[in-house]
């Protein structure tokens, strides 16, 4: 199954994407509305940088993560509302990351889900400061009473985030992939660059239910596990994407890496081996969700729709 080939499922599983495809858009236009009230434009000069967060975090992504923490929470029976909290929280924090990723002294690109990124429609002060912005109002959604009665699942959610988001996770990936550029990296040294930029926030959104849900060990060690696997083969899916994909397709510019010389999965393995690796986390992924005794139907059908997308 080619990520440049129509997608051809038996009737079965062709359902169940159908059924993915449905669910994703509900939760993502259910994070919209949630993300719409908690960035409600105020009075005052001030409202230009809530413009520009308004800008960066509305209105565009495939909302993955905040449908991994919806579904994954409904494993534990925790409500949608709830879930919904935490999920435009860490939306936040994604669409933070993508605003300073794409700032000229990161990766300067001018393009970003279809619309010019926010430096580029605001100026470079204004993105930096949405940034921030949004990164801290991640942290006030989180310690709200709205998002989860038990105070002391409130802190663990702020803790687990922070740890996700910082210098042994999100950014500190960032730092090895601007490094990556004056560098050669093995797929050791790849793989964990991108466990840290790209998976440590699929993993929170894994985790989040079984947070939510205040659940044992077990089910929370197999949803961190899906979520490291599912990460991993989203990061090489997009790699094929930059080699394989047009502008169009994806929103934002391709072609980026090899221009840069950067090391990838697709550089150092080649794009078949690449994309079967890809293929293999995938099944992995679903196999970690086997100690689960309610459905997760839509959870594998993720697994198999990061690495077959198209944007």
């Amino acid at each position: 199954m080619f990520l440049h080939s129509p997608l051809k499922f038996p009737k079965k599983k062709l359902e169940i994407m159908t059924d993915l495809k449905a669910a994703l858009q509900e939760q993502a236009d259910a994070v919209e509305d949630v993300l719409d009230r908690l960035l409600e434009e105020p009075e005052g000069p001030e409202a230009q940088v809530v413009k520009a967060m308004r800008y960066s975090a509305l209105g565009g992504g495939k909302r993955v993560r905040p449908f991994l923490v919806v579904m994954s929470s409904r494993l534990f029976g925790v409500s949608d509302s709830s879930a919904q909290r935490v999920a435009a929280a860490l939306e936040m924090v994604h669409c933070y990351s993508l605003i300073h990723d794409d700032l000229p002294a990161m990766d300067d690109d001018n393009l970003r889900r279809g619309r010019p990124t926010c430096h580029i429609a605001f100026d470079e002060a204004t993105a930096i400061l949405a940034g921030d912005a949004l990164l801290t109002r991640a942290f006030e959604v989180l310690a709200h009473e709205d998002t989860h009665a038990d105070p002391k699942v409130r802190c663990e959610l702020v803790a687990e985030l922070a740890k996700a988001s910082g210098m042994n996770g999100m950014v500190g990936g960032q730092m090895i992939d601007l490094m990556a550029e004056s560098r050669d990296l093995d797929i050791p040294e790849i793989t964990r660059l991108q466990r840290l930029k790209t998976g440590a926030l699929i993993v929170f959104a894994c985790k989040a239910g079984a947070i939510l849900g205040k659940t044992g060990e077990v089910k929370r060690h197999a949803l961190r596990n899906y979520g490291h696997d599912l990460g991993l083969a989203f990061q090489i899916a997009d790699d094929l994407l930059d080699v394989e994909a047009s502008v169009e397709e994806t929103g934002k510019q391709v072609g980026k890496d090899a221009d840069r010389g950067k090391a990838t999965f697709v550089s150092l393995m080649g794009v078949e081996r690449a994309r079967e690796q890809a293929h293999i986390l995938s099944e992995q992924a679903c196999k970690h969700l086997e100690v689960f005794d309610k459905e997760t139907e839509l959870l594998r059908a993720m697994a198999q729709y990061v690495v077959n997308r198209r944007s």
